[in-house]
């Protein structure tokens, strides 16, 4: 005789999900890029290097943009010392307002042109926009950089996402800030991501709604990854009984049922799996009893003890 533990087998309600396939993104991502042309002399990077906000990522040199600084300087000097005679003589009534004036601007201009030559100078250093690490090179030292020539892409992956594209007989069923179920892979099981951007229209080709989740920390998850936007569209009932109850034995399932305290031998044909429990599709009725442990010691016709 073996004591065992047994549950009722009842119909339950199961949501039905309507799978999106997506794919997870940082929230953050930059491809730097140059303003200025100029070779490329230095570049510490390398792939997955993890980076701080304001850290150096390319230094270029450009020998023109430096020339056009000392230019820019030495005429703001020649301007200043114009200004200066032609303020003095002005107010000892040598010299008319309108050659004051004329020097007046003449200095300005000339602050404004270096004003933008040390701006530009500022350009041959590139730094991190935020906190990062690096996911691609598209040069290295030695290449020449060029206004609109990708240098290197970093991306924030301490923050992900979920893109995906809905179709609108289903996009109803999502809320702003409401909480969905995102299955990425075994690894990191389900998530609950938040909806933090809907569009307000729809693909005029594809009738799809983009939809972006905000995704939780979890380990095994990083951006690229293949995922799965798992949306209610309605309710289910199904017979479910724990996994626990389900013998495999070869190819068939078997579940004992218990009958005058006897263990009742039933094939059954399983479903869905919920959690920790399956559903029965054939092989059992509502109101049995089955047996919840130690069923894979049991045979056909034991006696049992009910616990």
């Amino acid at each position: 005789m073996v004591g065992v533990h047994v549950q009722t087998v009842e119909t339950k309600k199961l949501p039905e999900l309507e799978e999106v396939v997506g794919t997870v993104r940082p929230k953050l991502h930059a491809t730097i890029e140059a303003k200025t042309s100029g070779r490329i002399t230095e570049m510490p990077l390398g792939l997955g290097q993890k980076l701080k906000q304001g850290e150096l990522l390319v230094r270029l040199d450009a020998p023109e943009v430096k020339a056009r600084l000392e230019q820019a300087e030495a005429n703001l000097q020649q301007a200043e010392r114009e200004w200066k005679r032609a303020s003095s003589l002005f107010n000892q009534q040598a010299a008319s307002r309108a050659d004051f004036e004329t020097a007046d601007s003449r200095y300005q201009i000339a602050k404004g042109a270096l004003a933008e030559a040390r701006a530009m100078m500022g350009y041959v250093e590139l730094v991190a926009p935020f906190d990062g690490v690096v996911t691609r090179k598209w040069a290295d030292v030695g290449d020449l950089a060029a206004p609109g020539k990708p240098l290197v892409d970093i991306e924030d992956p301490s923050r992900l996402q979920l893109e995906a594209d809905v179709p609108e007989a289903i996009a109803a069923s999502i809320q702003p800030q409401g909480r969905v179920m995102v299955r990425v892979n075994p690894g990191t099981g389900d998530l609950a991501g938040t909806v933090v951007e809907i569009a307000p229209i729809a693909d005029s080709v594809s009738r799809t709604f983009r939809v972006k989740l905000d995704l939780p920390n979890s380990p095994g998850l990083m951006s690229g990854q293949f995922a799965r936007l798992m949306l209610p569209v309605g309710e289910t009932a199904s017979m479910r009984i724990p996994l626990a109850a389900i013998v495999q034995r070869g190819q068939m399932e078997i579940v004992f049922a218990v009958e005058n305290k006897r263990a009742q031998l039933h094939l059954v044909k399983t479903g869905r799996r919920v959690n920790d429990e399956i559903e029965i599709l054939s092989g059992l009725d509502i109101g049995d009893s089955v047996v919840v442990d130690n069923a894979c010691q049991l045979m056909d016709g034991q006696r049992l003890q009910l616990k």
